[in-house]
């Protein structure tokens, strides 16, 4: 009897221990917290639930509206994307401060994100802008994130797909 319980035990006993493992790992941001930044911005923006004048435009073809945004994490969730303290990334991003503005950079081939650029009013971001670069045999794209706190999102992205033409796309919200 006590033989059947040793294994069912001892098997519980290491999983809480790998467990508790990986919630401590997580804690340890070496860099800016971007996802957890848009995460406090997405409940913010859901509670507040501003009209948005929003823009698209694919090559040069622009359409506007206003409206109010139902889901601000799809809405946002390229910037959510744009964590850089993943495991495999720590150590493989530059960090500079000029006049105010924090800078991440990384030059790695495997990682997209080139850039990250936070320009601080005092303790708050004041604006954020990302770099994306995404290259492969077959595709190339490069988006360019912009976002400032209670007045206006930009996603910017250049698109090239082998045998077909380029592609400009931008999309600007801007909050009332």
């Amino acid at each position: 009897m006590i033989k059947k319980l040793f294994i069912p035990v001892f098997a519980l006993a290491l999983f809480s221990c790998n467990q508790r493992k990986e919630a401590q790992a997580n804690t340890d941001l070496l860099y800016f917290d971007i996802k957890g930044y848009f995460k406090k911005e997405i409940s913010r923006l859901q509670k507040l639930n501003p009209i948005v004048n929003k823009t698209v435009s694919v090559n040069g073809e622009v359409e506007s509206k206003s409206y109010k945004i139902a889901d601000w994490s799809k809405e946002l969730d390229i910037f959510v994307n744009a964590d850089i303290n993943k495991t495999s990334w720590k150590g493989s991003f530059k960090t500079t401060e000029q006049n105010g503005v924090e800078i991440y950079t990384s030059d790695h081939k495997k990682i997209p994100i080139k850039k990250i650029s936070i320009t601080w009013k005092g303790k708050k971001a004041g604006k954020i802008e990302i770099i994306i670069d995404n290259k492969n045999i077959l595709y190339q794209s490069q988006d360019t994130l912009t976002y400032c706190p209670d007045s206006l999102y930009e996603i910017k992205k250049q698109q090239k797909i082998r045998l077909l033409k380029n592609k400009k796309y931008a999309v600007v919200g801007k909050l009332k």
